[in-house]
């Protein structure tokens, strides 16, 4: 399912018209920009947590040494910080039947 499917799916559900629908997938999940409620949440280091569904949040990945496999030559590999995501026992419930 993609952003457009969700958006139909939830103009449907909640009675409201397709492109509406479309504005709040987007003011949730929206990736560019200021827009998006998560993104913008996890930019200033703070988790989102979903009751049921679960958790986003970032964590921070040490700065390493690697090799070039195509020369063997040791590289470093920079440090970074990066989205995780942790479902919820409802969630994973739900998924495993």
């Amino acid at each position: 399912m993609n952003k457009t499917e969700m958006a139909e799916k939830l103009a449907k559900k909640c009675d409201i018209s397709q492109s509406k629908a479309l504005d709040c997938v987007n003011a949730i999940f929206d990736t560019k920009g200021s827009k998006g409620i998560i993104a913008i949440e996890l930019d200033a280091g703070r988790r989102v947590q979903i009751a049921g569904f679960g958790t986003f949040d970032t964590k921070r990945r040490a700065a390493r040494k690697g090799r070039n496999p195509a020369t063997g030559a040791t590289i470093t590999i920079a440090a970074k910080k990066y989205a995780t995501f942790k479902a919820a026992k409802g969630l994973k419930d739900r998924v495993a039947d």
